[in-house]
């Protein structure tokens, strides 16, 4: 059974612009079960996270301040939401939602996390909406607890995964992938072991054409037994904040391609959903939906 973690923990961002499309959060359950994708069954509510499972990953100070709602003004500007024993707990259920999901992965060979993605968070620092990366968190955890040796993060958030790359940056067992616009946020990026970047307005055939030349490349070389994908709709033509122009049935054969591949070499995979900020909900409902839609009909 396709196992989904859910969170009804529900944050707005400092920024009034960015609180339509956060919705989402709250629509896609509703709409899978609606459309009897999933039902009750298939999600499940995280509890807090351990926190010696997030020190693994982030510095003690850093994370200490940030549960305890020390951060700076600063700090709290950079991360764009409200600093709040609410967005503290929703942080640690994200990141315990991907830690749980893993042994689902393992056990089903996928499982999903509604939230999650949140690559911007650094070992010492959050931004742009992230503060604790879950699955960064996630990977530790694997390989601290020997359930992986060689870990591939797959990024197709339209955002590079700044965080998340430097996070791993020396570290030869995890190989961090991004797919990102190259003129887009961040604007000083970071170094993923492999980056690849697309200029605006790039559509579904230049990007699916790479998609297709790129991973099995990386997964034949690397090989990996485990892989986190992050699978953001912010790639779409009308997203606010994304510069490409990829059709909704662009994005679908996206995710088609990375869980088919994953299916076929048997590497259990992780999806957490990442951004997706379209002036039109319908699509960005439609877009996140299809990736469940997706890992139902591979998988089960």
């Amino acid at each position: 059974m396709l196992k989904i973690a859910y969170h009804q923990n529900y944050i707005y961002p400092l920024d009034k612009n960015h609180r339509f499309p956060m919705i989402k959060y709250e629509l896609i359950p509703e709409q899978l079960i609606r459309e009897n994708t999933c039902n009750s069954d298939n999600f499940f509510k995280p509890d807090k996270i351990d926190d010696s499972i997030v020190l693994l990953t982030h510095e003690e100070n850093y994370f200490k301040r940030f549960t305890s709602l020390n951060l700076s003004q600063k700090e709290i500007r950079e991360i764009g939401f409200p600093l709040s024993k609410d967005l503290v707990v929703r942080e640690m259920e994200i990141a315990e939602g991907t830690v749980r999901g893993v042994h689902y992965s393992i056990e089903n060979g996928v499982s999903m996390n509604i939230a999650g993605g949140t690559h911007h968070a650094f070992y010492n620092r959050g931004e742009a909406f992230c503060m604790l990366n879950d699955q960064a968190i996630a990977t530790n955890y694997l390989l601290n607890n020997g359930l992986a040796n060689k870990i591939i993060i797959i990024d197709l958030d339209v955002h590079q995964g700044n965080g998340t790359a430097s996070l791993f940056k020396n570290n030869s067992n995890v190989f961090t992938l991004s797919f990102h616009g190259k003129k887009n946020y961040p604007f000083r990026k970071e170094k993923s072991d492999l980056d690849i970047e697309f200029n605006d307005n790039t559509n579904d055939d230049e990007y699916l054409k790479v998609l297709k030349e790129t991973i099995p490349k990386v997964l034949y070389e690397f090989k990996p037994d485990f892989i986190f994908y992050l699978s953001g709709v912010d790639v779409l033509e009308n997203d606010k904040l994304g510069r490409l122009s990829l059709s909704i049935n662009g994005c679908k054969e996206r995710d088609r391609f990375i869980l088919d591949t994953c299916y076929k070499n048997s590497i259990p995979v992780q999806v957490s959903m990442g951004g997706g900020y379209s002036s039109i909900l319908k699509n960005i409902i439609e877009a996140h939906s299809n990736t469940f839609r997706l890992a139902q009909e591979i998988y089960f």
